[in-house]
């Protein structure tokens, strides 16, 4: 898929990874549809990226029908639909046994939700409008690229859920590739490390520096540039597809 051909929604898409990704596409003579749920930073984004190149819209991705919604306004927006990528994500740190007692059950099911159910959203959505275009080269119709992290292979202690919903994210994407296959959608997961986005500006500078100490090399954290670098890797090689690429500068997480 050429870059300047793509027309992408990207959940998460007013900050961190997802924000990268957007500047990357359009950069590259692309048009973005930005699903979050920021209005302030919605209008700014599309302000910096212009209004001919970017399309925000209030998407609660646990909303099956807001998500459904959302992807048919993009397609009419952006003038088609050929890529989704989600960014969209919430920590839900916390231990299965604290010590106030046993997790509340729905602070577990809220990550799952927004983490793994909204990526699930999202794609579905995606594959059913996809399945319309018309044939690329090798028959590729469009490219779905969902979010993990290394968390979903080395849960440290208090990441139950995170691990759980990410790890998700990961199991669910061969099964999908290989369902889509026969409409020509691609579907990829990238499994970032230790990434500076906005939840870690507010970190103390020895935690910060802490984290980057852990990365073997380079020892830093990740860029949402670098994140995005690795997006478009995965729209231009068709051949890409079914499987989970790690971007953690060599990282394993310790268990805590």
């Amino acid at each position: 898929m050429n870059l300047s051909s793509v027309r992408a929604v990207i959940s998460g898409g007013v900050s961190g990874l997802g924000l990268g990704v957007a500047r990357r596409i359009v950069a590259d003579g692309g048009k973005v549809a930005l699903l979050d749920i920021d209005d302030a930073k919605g209008a700014a984004v599309v302000a910096e990226l212009g209004d001919a190149n970017a399309v925000y819209l209030r998407t609660d991705v646990t909303s099956e029908e807001g998500v459904s919604a959302s992807l048919a306004a993009a397609q009419e927006k952006l003038g088609g639909l050929n890529a989704a990528i989600s960014c969209a994500g919430i920590i839900g740190a916390g231990r299965a046994l604290g010590k106030e007692g046993p997790m509340p059950l729905a602070t577990f099911s809220k990550t799952v939700t927004v983490n793994l159910i909204g990526s699930f959203n999202v794609a579905k959505a995606a594959a059913n409008l996809f399945q319309h275009n018309a044939p690329g080269e090798d028959g590729e119709r469009g490219v779905i690229i969902n979010t993990a992290s290394v968390a979903a292979f080395e849960g440290q202690i208090g990441q139950a859920a995170y691990s759980a919903s990410k790890g998700g994210v990961v199991g669910m994407t061969l099964p999908l590739a290989r369902e889509f296959a026969r409409i020509g959608v691609r579907v990829m997961t990238i499994a970032p490390g230790v990434f500076h986005t906005p939840m870690v500006e507010s970190m103390p500078p020895q935690v910060y520096d802490s984290l980057c100490a852990q990365v073997p090399y380079p020892s830093r954290l990740g860029t949402s540039a670098e994140f995005a670098d690795t997006v478009a890797f995965i729209l231009q090689n068709r051949y890409m597809n079914g499987t989970t690429i790690r971007l953690d500068g060599a990282i394993r997480l310790q268990p805590k």
